[in-house]
């Protein structure tokens, strides 16, 4: 009997103390933060790193002028989401095997406090900014060239820098910046503080067209968004990923309404047609997609949904396969 007694003594002791414990676990700081922003995968022998600048809010209803505004809160409500939307900014990382080349560099300080950690997240990757051999820049937007410069020093020391002609022509021009409106000029002001370093220290070349610029690698002019917005085609083992720069800035939207207008696109119409092609070939050939502005990590593919299109995002994987 003294021995149940003990034993009983002993639960009550062990219950009372996990009782008093609960109030002290459940007062723990919240984190209120998130993981690093990377995601790895493999393209055929091509190791793919999406790279997560931040997220900026955009509100449609400023950016969609032709677009009622009842259309874009239908489009959002469908998508569980309303404005202004918490847009991501991507950039990605694409080791080859021989180069390692990064696709858009993110805003560093040019877009807001909510960027700037593309390189800190390329750090969690497991590279190093030393480590890249070139840069490809999809356009010279604020969100896709700030990352290059880290304060008054080069980001990428060792990288080359190339841009479509029409592009570098374009935003590194100061007498079509003279003529731009004074909200407009930022653009050229940041694609100049960004890219001028490059050029000063003889890493930056331009290219012009379709060409491939490695193995692996081809450059696929798309103007519309910009004069020389170009994207980049990734194959490997005949799987291929098209990094599409700013073909799309909203997803819940202009899936299913390829023909809105953004004020970002330098020439509205041409962006539209732009954007209605490039659903199409990418639907119809099923290759992969990787997005600047769709939510993290941005890779997915593209879905024909009777005359419109659906983004598919691309499910958690490992980066290689997992054996049986």
């Amino acid at each position: 009997m003294k021995l149940h007694h003990a034993f009983h003594t002993l639960l009550v002791s062990v219950a009372t103390g996990l009782m008093l414990l609960s109030p002290v676990q459940a007062a723990a700081p919240m984190v209120k933060t998130q993981a690093p922003g990377y995601y790895h995968m493999m393209l055929g022998d091509i190791e793919v790193t999406a790279l997560l600048d931040g997220v900026v809010p955009l509100d449609p209803k400023q950016l969609f002028a032709h677009t009622p505004p009842e259309k874009i809160d239908k489009a959002l409500a469908q998508a569980y989401d309303n404005a202004p939307v918490e847009t991501s900014v991507n950039g990605f990382l694409i080791n080859t095997g021989t180069k390692l080349v990064l696709i858009d560099t993110g805003a560093a300080t040019l877009f807001g406090p909510t960027l700037g950690t593309l390189v800190s997240n390329l750090k969690a990757a497991g590279y190093q900014p030393e480590q890249v051999d070139e840069v490809y820049l999809t356009h010279l937007h604020l969100d896709h060239v700030g990352g290059l410069m880290a304060g008054d020093k080069l980001a990428f020391p060792n990288a080359i820098v190339r841009a479509n002609k029409h592009d570098s022509d374009y935003w590194l021009d100061e007498a079509i910046m003279a003529k731009a409106s004074k909200g407009d000029q930022r653009f050229f002001q940041g694609a100049m503080a960004s890219l001028k370093p490059y050029i000063a220290a003889g890493k930056f070349k331009s290219f012009e067209g379709d060409t491939e610029l490695v193995p692996g690698i081809r450059a696929l002019a798309r103007p519309g968004h910009t004069p020389g917005h170009t994207a980049y085609m990734i194959e490997s083992k005949g799987e291929k990923m098209l990094a599409w720069g700013d073909l799309v800035h909203v997803a819940a939207l202009q899936f299913g309404d390829p023909d809105a207008l953004i004020k970002f696109d330098v020439d509205t119409k041409a962006g539209a047609a732009q954007r209605q092609a490039s659903y199409a070939e990418a639907a119809q050939h099923h290759y992969w997609i990787a997005a600047a502005h769709t939510p993290f990590p941005g890779i997915g593919h593209v879905k024909a949904v009777k005359k419109d299109f659906a983004w598919v995002p691309a499910s958690y994987r490992t980066v290689r396969p997992v054996a049986p």
